[in-house]
């Protein structure tokens, strides 16, 4: 294993651990129906980091049909962007931390600002229209576009990747997703 992929695999378990320690889910819009499940090890694929689950705590939710339209539509707008599969499973965990994976309107008192959609994007901080980020192919392609003008992302923890798009107020809950995040990507990629 080179010397950059064992250093990215151990700061990827070392930081999922420290996030899953403290991290919970925040979802002040849904009731919680978070289960909590022991991690996997990471796996490589060619010369090709793909975490499959991280060290700490892994959240899980049961999926209805609408939130696995979303996650189908996440996949298909990540190809049609020409991004691979390891963009797909930040965009869905981000999307799981943000909404349930739920195409979320305003909230009202409990909303976030004027926070929106699968990834509560804000039309006030120029993410679109209310219209826009309420569709799902549009959003995830914003957030696509966010994440390409990351630097490295394909390399580092999934948390970090989706807080230096999404500048949440929690940065470390998003490592709690990757898990099913995989798994969604895995079950629904070549379908």
């Amino acid at each position: 294993m080179n010397t950059i992929l064992r250093k990215s695999v151990l700061g990827i378990a070392g930081l999922a651990f420290t996030g899953g320690v403290f991290a919970g889910p925040v979802a002040a819009h849904a009731a919680d129906t978070t289960t909590h499940t022991k991690p996997v090890a990471v796996t490589v694929q060619g010369d090709k980091l793909i975490p499959h689950g991280v060290q700490g705590e892994q959240s899980r939710i049961a999926l209805n049909d609408e939130q696995t339209k979303n996650v189908k539509a996440i996949i298909a707008a990540t190809k049609k962007a020409g991004m691979d599969e390891r963009a797909a499973v930040v965009s869905i965990a981000t999307a799981l931390q943000e909404s349930k994976l739920e195409n979320l309107g305003h909230l009202g008192d409990r909303n976030d600002h004027d926070s929106q959609g699968l990834f509560q994007q804000r039309p006030s901080s120029g993410w679109g229209t209310v219209e826009q980020i309420t569709d799902p192919e549009y959003s995830t392609t914003a957030f696509l576009k966010g994440l390409k003008q990351v630097d490295g992302w394909q390399d580092m923890p999934l948390t970090k990747a989706a807080q230096t798009v999404q500048v949440s107020a929690y940065p470390d809950h998003y490592a709690q997703w990757e898990q099913q995040a995989a798994d969604l990507v895995a079950q629904h990629w070549n379908k």
